[in-house]
């Protein structure tokens, strides 16, 4: 069925509902190899050496869409140079109430309030371990939402012990502006301190296991300068891997007046493309190269892809737009991004 027609009929349902259902379908197709063919028409070989990561292509799957690690091998068949799950917390958490999850689909977007609902980083770790996959594999870790901001750190450290065997690399989420304070460990202190802890631990477990596994930092938007440039300058101070820019912004620039628009949460798609773009730009003004970024947010063609990687992305993720366009958008962003190649 021509994904325009299953999408009209996906949207007559309840938005969380119908992101269940979609997977669901998906896992029951690559489970009876009906899913390859979409993997023979998305895969492109198009390899970008990042953060010492040999990334088939540069088109990846951004978190949240895969919570738990439950639909790693289905997803896998879409083409994806890389897939990134999670974002897992130390324990179980159900999230906000329902609902949590609105189409704003005169503009292309979604707002989203769900906060980091997971079934807990162990049963991520033993989806991981059950999944075929063998590709490129970020996994998001955060905090739970009763742990308190000044003990966060320790949600991470248990989050980063726990995924580090199994990642190759892993994501520190602090931009979700849906679990309380969260987005305050983007102030520089905090993030100073986090960040330092993060990469202690980080070189004592690449001792451990034998293997280094890169770290990079998932940022907001919704940052002026000043945020960016002392961002930028904990990122080199701490040596961290790579940066992620950007999650999704409290802002309503772009869908004012419409549909859902008034709902609590954070906004992706169409209308974040320019201010996430803009954010990757002084990003890699101000790291000068010295640390990769991921870019992702409100890509919905491949224009808007290949605008992330002018602005300084190594790399794209992919999240909202493949609800509105479905597995031609992966395609899109790979012919864009590697057919000149």
């Amino acid at each position: 069925m021509p994904y325009p027609l299953l999408r009209s009929l996906l949207f007559t349902l309840e938005a969380e509902t119908a992101h269940h259902l979609t997977l669901d379908c998906l896992k029951t197709l690559q489970r009876f190899g009906l899913a390859g063919a979409m993997a023979a028409r998305s895969a492109i070989a198009c390899e970008r050496k990042v953060m010492g990561i040999a990334f088939p292509n540069p088109v990846g799957l951004a978190a949240g869409l895969d919570k738990n690690g439950d639909y790693i091998d289905a997803l896998a068949a879409l083409g994806f140079g890389f897939i990134e799950i999670g974002t897992a917390t130390p324990r179980p958490q159900p999230g906000n109430p329902r609902p949590r999850l609105f189409r704003v689909c005169a503009a292309n977007a979604i707002i989203n309030r769900m906060g980091f609902n997971n079934d807990g980083v162990d049963r991520l770790i033993a989806n991981v371990q059950r999944a075929s996959y063998r590709g490129v594999l970020g996994i998001n870790i955060g905090k739970n939402f009763d742990t308190p901001i000044e003990r966060a750190t320790e949600d991470y450290l248990h989050c980063l012990r726990k995924v580090y065997p199994l990642a190759s690399y892993v994501a520190v989420n602090v931009s979700s502006p849906n679990t309380k304070n969260l987005r305050q460990l983007q102030e520089s202190a905090e993030l100073d301190n986090l960040l330092g802890a993060l990469k202690t631990e980080q070189l004592k477990l690449a001792d451990r296991h034998g293997k280094y596994v890169p770290l990079a930092l998932k940022i907001a938007p919704d940052l002026d300068d000043v945020q960016v440039r002392e961002i930028a300058g904990l990122l080199r101070k701490h040596a961290i891997d790579g940066v992620i820019a950007t999650n999704t912004t409290v802002t309503r620039d772009g869908v004012a007046g419409m549909g859902n628009a008034e709902q609590t949460g954070g906004l992706s798609g169409a209308p974040l493309t320019q201010r996430s773009t803009g954010i990757v730009r002084q990003l890699d003004q101000e790291l000068a190269g010295s640390v990769p970024i991921i870019g992702v947010g409100g890509i919905v063609n491949g224009d808007d892809a290949v605008q992330k990687i002018t602005a300084g992305a190594s790399l794209v993720q992919l999240y909202t737009g493949l609800v509105y366009r479905g597995p031609a958008l992966v395609r899109e962003c790979l012919a864009a991004l590697c057919d000149s190649q």
